[in-house]
């Protein structure tokens, strides 16, 4: 019974052995052969080449060898159109072409009078090409109608050339600072995915690596610069950077400077903010009592002007730093508000009834008058005691208002009450009466006791000069129409010397 056993498994072995034989010989005989390839079509010659049995598409083509993969890259951009600046991204066109050398696809010795083999998509699907990813990507596709635009060709010494239009939609982080004059550089960031540096080594073409379409026109901005850069970006865990793998991964960057066109906003908000703030100039022309129009003219240039700026202000990202446009806003407003304060200013002064008294005609002594009305009287009586040292002791207090139409400075007139104390062996002070105007018309002379001791000194004399309050108000509105100018080209020269000089 042993033996029966024995001998049954010993020819079970001899069939495997046999069937194995067979399978071997059978997959010799599937493996297609490369000779006579010039006899083939195209396509059965790459089917041929890419067989299974002798190509891994999965595989680095120097996978036996375990060097370096060098991938050459060019671009040829066709179309770029930087949206809103609140979206912070552009728009691109592009033609990609990526360069490497494939030992495996080598095919001289099999077909010497084959030049070139170039396929589509399905080629793409055969052989082995690098994945590379836009790090700044918003979005991307592949352009192209009926079939996406792809295109591979493959030389005799094994060089792949890819190429593959695309349009993507890539971030750009903008510094709006000096909006609308601000310059932006924005990139195109292409990076290895799955493969370090160690393994696939990403370069820019040594020959113009990115062209530009002669077609290429730019609305808003125009392109200053372009250049091209190679670098190694660190991948780890934390970071997730790269899908959570450690390592160093080659990477290409594309940058191009672009410049804002300022014409449209000159145009739509530069100059006709001008054109606002000199309007709420004209309230400076009209009499300081004529209310309605001239609060009418003020309100509506204020609401015309914030009107204009938020339109401005919607195609912007709400950033925490000020902008060189909100600089702008804020120093139109100061000078349509401060118009504003202006008619406030002076109306208020045109409704005063007294007679100010004015020591000079200038800006010092009218702006003190209407701001502090008492100052003038205050001075006027350091005076007094400054011109009269003979005097100890001179106390003077308004004792007496009355109301008398016929009098020009208005209802209040005002008598001084003087007490004078003279050093005599008596001790008794000597009181005399003396209205307002007999006080300015003496000059501010203090009268004297006969029998006192006094010298022969002249007195002091002091011209005054009396405005009525509307004179004053219509001296505030004629120096404001020239003031306001002034400060506003001299905010210019100041806004636009920061904008283009800084």
């Amino acid at each position: 019974m042993s033996s029966k056993t024995v001998l049954f498994s010993v020819m079970i072995f001899i069939l495997n052995s046999a069937r194995g034989q067979k399978s071997s010989q059978n997959a010799l005989l599937e493996c297609p052969s490369l000779d006579k390839g010039d006899s083939y079509t195209q396509s059965e010659f790459l089917s041929r080449l890419a067989h299974e049995c002798r190509y891994d598409r999965l595989l680095l083509p120097t996978y036996q060898t375990g060097e370096v993969v060098y991938v050459h890259a060019s671009a040829y951009v066709y179309f770029i159109q930087p949206a809103e600046a609140h979206d912070l991204n552009f728009k691109l066109h592009f033609l990609l072409q990526l360069r490497w050398t494939d030992a495996r696809l080598a095919y001289t010795l099999y077909s010497p009078e084959r030049t070139k083999i170039i396929g589509e998509s399905d080629l793409r699907q055969r052989i082995w090409v690098p994945h590379l990813y836009m790090s700044n990507e918003q979005s991307s596709s592949l352009m192209g109608t009926d079939s996406k635009d792809v295109l591979i060709s493959i030389a005799p010494d094994g060089e792949v050339l890819f190429s593959r239009r695309m349009q993507a939609v890539l971030y750009c982080w903008m510094n709006l600072q000096k909006f609308p004059f601000d310059d932006q550089k924005c990139s195109m960031n292409l990076e290895s995915w799955k493969y370090n540096a160690s393994i696939l080594r990403l370069m820019w073409e040594k020959e113009n690596p990115v062209r530009l379409s002669s077609e290429l026109h730019l609305t808003e901005y125009s392109l200053l610069d372009f250049w091209t850069n190679e670098s190694v970006v660190r991948g780890d865990i934390v970071n997730m950077r790269l899908g959570g793998r450690s390592g160093n991964y080659s990477a290409l960057k594309f940058t191009f400077k672009l410049g804002r066109e300022v014409g449209y906003y000159l145009m739509d908000y530069f100059i006709p903010s001008m054109m606002i703030v000199a309007m709420s100039w004209v309230t400076f022309w009209l009499q300081a009592d004529a209310s309605a129009p001239r609060i009418t003219l003020g309100t509506s240039t204020m609401l015309s002007f914030i009107t204009l700026a938020s339109s401005q202000a919607k195609t912007l990202p709400k950033v925490s730093y000020i902008k060189a446009s909100e600089i702008w806003f804020l120093g139109c407003i100061g000078f349509i508000f401060s118009a504003l304060v202006e008619f406030a200013f002076v109306n208020t002064i045109w409704r005063r009834k007294k007679v100010v008294n004015l020591k000079k005609v200038n800006s010092k002594y009218i702006l003190k008058s209407t701001l502090t009305p008492r100052l003038a009287r205050k001075e006027l009586q350091k005076e007094l005691r400054e011109s009269s040292p003979q005097l100890s002791k001179s106390r003077s207090c308004s004792s007496l208002q009355q109301e008398t139409s016929s009098d020009p400075a208005g209802p209040g007139y005002n008598n001084y009450l003087t007490v004078h104390s003279f050093p005599s062996a008596l001790n008794l002070p000597t009181i005399t009466t003396q209205s307002y105007d007999d006080l300015i018309a003496s000059g501010g002379r203090q009268p004297r006791n006969n029998g006192s001791e006094g010298s022969d000194e002249p007195p002091q004399h002091h011209t005054w000069t009396q405005m009525t309050p509307q004179e004053i108000a219509t001296w505030i509105d004629k120096r404001s129409r020239l003031l306001f100018p002034l400060l506003f080209i001299f905010f210019n020269i100041v806004y636009w010397t920061f904008v283009y000089c800084l």
